[in-house]
Parts: structure tokens; sequence; C-alpha cells
């Protein structure tokens, strides 16, 4: 799987997912902070990745019900793996 970490997420999340064997990079590493919504969704699209992201607006599924390359995952599990990560744990489970 391929992932995009937006840029309201700590950029960890990248070491995460590739320590997990996982694609990953973000919406920073591309100069996309601040972009359109739409402009972050079609690059995911293109990308084929997958958005994680707390932004709420990728919630609204009139906007991009048609996207299947793309998905939104706002997640607790992510926030407490990278507190696990972030305390010394050498592998994400």
């Amino acid at each position: 799987m391929n992932f995009k970490i937006d840029e309201n997420l700590p950029s960890e999340f990248v070491d995460l997912l590739t320590h997990a064997g996982f694609s990953a990079d973000t919406v920073v590493q591309e100069n996309l902070q601040g972009a359109a919504d739409s402009a972050v969704a079609n690059i995911c699209q293109k990308e084929s990745r997958i958005l994680l992201t707390l932004d709420l607006d990728f919630s609204d599924i009139r906007t991009y019900q048609d996207n299947a390359a793309y998905e939104v995952r706002r997640t607790a599990y992510l926030a407490r793996l990278q507190a696990k990560w972030s305390s010394g744990m050498t592998t994400p489970q």
C-alpha cells in the first residue's frame, strides 16, 4: 500500500509506515502544504496513494465518492502508533 501523510499529521508517520513495509511520503515533501483539497486528492489518485489526514473536508462523500484510489483514514489507532513509536518502541504493532 502507498500512503500520503497530510500536513496536519506528524511527519514521523512516514517512518512508522515505511518501517512496517509500506510506501509513504508527505504533502510537505511535495510542496503541497496549503494546496486546495482537490489538488491533494488528485495527486493521491494519480500516485495511487491513500491519504492519511485529520481534515474532515475529505470525508464529504458527495465530493470524493468516485475516487477509488483515494481514501481517508482518521483514526485514533494512528495516534497510538505514533505515541508508541515516540516512546522508543522499535517495531510498530
